[in-house]
């Protein structure tokens, strides 16, 4: 219960404030018109699902920089308001603190992830496309989604500095965008651990496919359970300071 008290805080703060409506209303915005420039302004004749993965190609990028926008403030802007003493000697367990600021981080970027979908039922319009295509693929961006804003605010609990944290974060995600690299040049066993911790490369590709994985799944609620867990550590590191 705690944690959705966090939750509710942090996520009224989000849709109250200016900057969770301008960074969502910014991202749908530029998705909006890479969408209609990239994916329906090409003159070539395609299929309506290829149509939709590169929908989703787009969209678990946009959604992925939108995690990190939201939550590099988490903690970061807590220190600049004040208020980092108050969560540090209150009576809410770490943990719950961490999950609160994470599911309201989710319950931000489902609202951008409901409001994008006018751009793929325009699909609709000259083709036809499956509705569990539809579902597999967005399930698939918030599972970017989540690992992304578990990372963003892992960073934000490292440091003060809301850009700093921002820069940090995005480093982390982008080194486990491009491991997949490094699996071209590795030998095994080497190999297939580097292609097995990319974040998009192994495990989002199946889903903008439509196609769901359990590897997949187990990947992306594993790094999202150990981000989550890390910052547990920091705050907790951070009451005998």
């Amino acid at each position: 219960m705690n944690a959705l008290v966090v939750a509710r805080r942090d996520f009224a703060s989000y849709v109250m404030g200016w900057y969770g409506t301008l960074i969502t209303a910014g991202i749908l915005f530029v998705q909006g018109l890479l969408f209609q420039a990239w994916v329906l302004g090409r003159e070539e004749s395609r299929y309506s699902h290829e149509v939709l993965e590169d929908f989703f190609y787009l969209h678990g990028g946009f959604v992925m920089v939108a995690a990190v926008l939201l939550t590099m403030r988490s903690f970061a802007e807590e220190r600049t308001d004040g208020t980092y003493v108050l969560l540090q000697t209150s009576t809410i367990r770490d943990g719950s603190i961490v999950a609160g600021k994470w599911l309201a981080a989710m319950a931000m970027l489902t609202v951008l992830t409901v409001i994008s979908v006018y751009m793929p039922l325009l699909i609709f319009v000259h083709g036809k496309v499956s509705v569990a295509h539809l579902v597999v693929g967005y399930a698939g961006s918030l599972g970017l989604a989540s690992v992304t804003a578990s990372i963003g605010i892992f960073g934000s609990s490292l440091f003060r500095s809301q850009l700093v944290a921002g820069i940090f974060s995005g480093i982390l995600v982008v080194a486990f965008l491009t491991t997949w690299m490094l699996s071209e040049v590795l030998e095994p066993p080497f190999a297939g651990m580097a292609a097995y911790m990319a974040l998009f490369q192994q495990h989002f590709i199946p889903f903008y496919e439509g196609r769901v994985e359990l590897g997949g799944v187990v990947y992306y609620v594993s790094l999202t359970w150990l981000f989550l867990l890390l910052t547990t550590r920091v705050l907790a590191s951070r009451r005998w300071e």
